[in-house]
């Protein structure tokens, strides 16, 4: 989740070797000049090209160009890396286009200094293009996350071009090739597509995960609205992407960025880290160990801002390896020691960074050479990552808010069957009758008995009973609407007040559904058996009743009702 700026920055430009830069051998001669056919899309350069290191870094295309036969070039291979601090790299190829498609040179990799290409034209003056950090994008030959210069136009003749390349703190490994035009845009476009629904899915997650956090004050939440937010700023400077369409112009900004913001956004992780596992738990010592790891990250990020060294780089890679390190340890300690039940889920939404992570940290170490996945590994990992944690973290605050919710609804909610009580039911009739009595239009009070109660409770237990009441609110809770409220008004008694406008038949019909629904079999209560309601109903306003006295009515008369009655459902007014 971390390596997308200095340790990304290596992965794609990983240190290796340097590559000689004094006097070889045998100099290695120009390769076969690379013929640009309509049956291939794409050109490799390796082993298609000699590349030679400018220990000075001061010579110009035609001083380069004069002295080439006694310069000891080496042809560039596969996976090659090479440490140009304060040098140039050269690279020498020759290509000839025997049709009329336009070729492009691309060098696949974001943040690099300086690159330039030259060749002769028609007229045997220079042509020069200049691309990378040292002017905005949008002054490159072909704007866009890398620099891509056009070849020559020329048709069916050889043409040498030259490459130089400024590339200071980390080695240059980009892969470079050459790319037919509609073959370059059509990969340009698959970039911006996938990158725009990255960066659309990172704001949405952060934009939620602060809105939960404010509204449940969530820390949790908070602490990954902040990780996700710096993770995405981290990828936009790392990837181009800030550079293209946010910071044009901005250069100084942007080569500050390049490595500021994901090393901040490494320190933010270890802190979210920290958050979701609570090290305090377990131990002081250890907490505060974090606490440190994270303040001497972000200590080696200002210092790198400062220096600018490949020191100062390599101190901050080694303190984000550590803090992969302590991630995995805490994650192993949460699981293992604690007793939260979604801390594998959580777990499981750090595997695809840590995992994708393997590859520019290999590529880092020289094990591996630049690739795909090592530019866009911890990206997809972070994509895999978002929506897994966001689940994980919301079942987690669900969970913690759980208690809350049930201790607050305590003051309006009977806490056996979580049904309104009776004070709330009687605020709602109140405003309902007068309600119907200014529109003129009528609403229904209903009161329900379980008439059988006391013989249930005498022949299997409290227990039993209390199962019962469960069972009679599932009922009646599947027998209104949403703008409706049922209520439990005594041991076995309970209410509906239908709000309505509504009919008497519709009334009758709600009677009818709650006696159906008790005579059916529920599996928390014994075998066969079922619960007997006896229903009574009113169409309200009724005389001069007040909340209070209507309820009074439907209760007496429900009770009134004989023990042995056949008849369960008794209207009262119509």
């Amino acid at each position: 989740m971390w390596l997308l700026g200095p340790g990304a920055a290596l992965a794609q430009n990983a240190p290796s070797q340097d590559a000689p830069s004094g006097a070889a051998l045998q100099a290695e001669p120009a390769p076969a000049a690379i013929v640009l056919s309509d049956d291939r899309t794409t050109h490799a350069l390796e082993r298609r090209s000699r590349y030679w290191i400018d220990p000075i870094g001061n010579r110009t295309a035609s001083q380069v160009e004069a002295t080439a036969d006694t310069l000891p070039w080496n042809l560039r291979e596969a996976g090659s890396s090479y440490n140009i601090d304060g040098k140039a790299l050269w690279l020498q190829f020759d290509a000839v286009n025997p049709g009329s498609r336009r070729w492009f040179l691309q060098l696949a990799s974001s943040g690099i200094d300086q690159a330039q290409l030259f060749y002769r034209g028609p007229d045997g003056k220079w042509v020069e293009q200049e691309a990378g950090d040292s002017q905005p994008v949008s002054h490159w030959p072909l704007p866009g996350r890398f620099p891509t210069f056009e070849l020559s136009p020329q048709d069916g003749k050889p043409v040498r071009y030259w490459l130089r390349v400024e590339h200071a703190r980390v080695d240059f490994a980009s892969p470079i090739a050459i790319l037919e035009r509609s073959n370059l845009l059509a990969s340009r476009e698959r970039e911006q597509f996938l990158l725009g629904a990255y960066f659309g899915l990172a704001a949405l997650i952060a934009l939620v995960a602060a809105a939960n956090a404010v509204a449940y004050r969530d820390r949790n939440f908070g602490a990954y609205a902040v990780y996700v937010a710096t993770l995405a700023a981290g990828q936009l400077a790392y990837l181009g992407v800030g550079a293209q369409h946010l910071w044009d112009h901005w250069l100084k900004w942007n080569e500050v960025a390049t490595f500021l913001l994901p090393g901040v956004s490494a320190a933010a992780a270890l802190w979210f880290t920290r958050t979701v596992t609570e090290p305090a738990r377990y131990s002081r010592a250890l907490d505060l160990s974090v606490w440190s790891l994270i303040a001497a990250l972000l200590s080696a990020v200002a210092l790198d801002t400062f220096l600018t060294s490949r020191m100062s780089i390599t101190l901050v890679m080694v303190f984000i390896a550590m803090g992969m390190v302590v991630v995995v340890g805490l994650i192993v300690l949460a699981w293992t020691h604690g007793d939260d039940p979604h801390i594998r889920l959580i777990a499981l939404g750090f595997v695809p960074v840590l995992v994708m992570a393997i590859f520019p940290v290999a590529r880092g170490l020289n094990l591996i050479p630049a690739g795909w996945l090592t530019r866009y590994g911890v990206s997809i990992g972070a994509a895999i990552e978002m929506p897994i944690l966001f689940y994980a973290l919301s079942l987690r605050g669900n969970r913690r808010r759980e208690a809350q919710v049930r201790a607050a609804a305590l003051s309006y909610n009977d806490p056996l069957t979580g049904l309104a009580h009776t004070r709330s039911l009687l605020q709602r009739l109140e405003s309902a009758i007068l309600r119907a009595r200014g529109l003129k239009h009528a609403c229904v009070l209903m009161a329900v008995k379980i008439s059988n109660f006391d013989s249930i409770a005498s022949e299997f237990g409290r227990d039993t009973a209390d199962r019962a009441l469960i069972v009679a609110a599932s009922v009646l809770r599947r027998a209104i609407t949403d703008i409706d409220l049922a209520a439990r008004v005594g041991e076995h008694e309970f209410a509906l007040l239908l709000e309505g406008p509504t009919t008497t038949e519709n009334a009758l019909s709600r009677a009818q559904q709650v006696v159906a629904g008790g005579l059916r079999s529920a599996p928390a209560l014994p075998p066969g058996t079922t619960l007997k309601f006896f229903v009574t109903v009113a169409v309200l306003p009724d005389r001069d009743l007040d909340a209070t006295g209507s309820l009074k009515w439907v209760q007496d008369s429900v009770n009134a009702m004989p023990a042995d009655s056949r008849k369960l459902i008794r209207p009262l007014n119509f």
